[in-house]
């Protein structure tokens, strides 16, 4: 499994960001508490919504601390068979800690 950090992110939602999308995998009130501008596909409901994930992106999930998204990422690999996700190393914890050097 791929995983990006948070400073890494960063950088490339600096640049064009055509190629990327974003997916946050927590529950709605976390998502509207604090979210970097994600799709909101909670882990629950995210295999019924493959529609929304594009496979000639690359598409980073994302949770609060990185083990949500992780497990969704290896739900759709294996059910879905796709080879475009990357897991936000530590999830939204990670980024806030952070996002205060970027």
């Amino acid at each position: 499994m791929t995983s990006i950090t948070p400073r890494q992110l960063h950088t490339l939602l600096q640049q064009d960001t055509s190629s990327l999308l974003l997916i946050d995998v927590r529950e709605p009130e976390e998502h509207a508490a604090y979210n970097i501008g994600g799709i909101l596909l909670p882990l629950g409901e995210i295999i019924n919504h493959t529609d929304q994930i594009p496979a000639d992106k690359t598409v980073v999930l994302y949770c609060r601390k990185g083990i949500r998204s992780m497990i969704a990422i290896q739900r759709l690999e294996e059910k879905k068979g796709y080879t475009n996700l990357v897991n936000l190393s530590g999830g939204m914890d990670a980024w806030q800690k952070a996002s205060a050097t970027f």
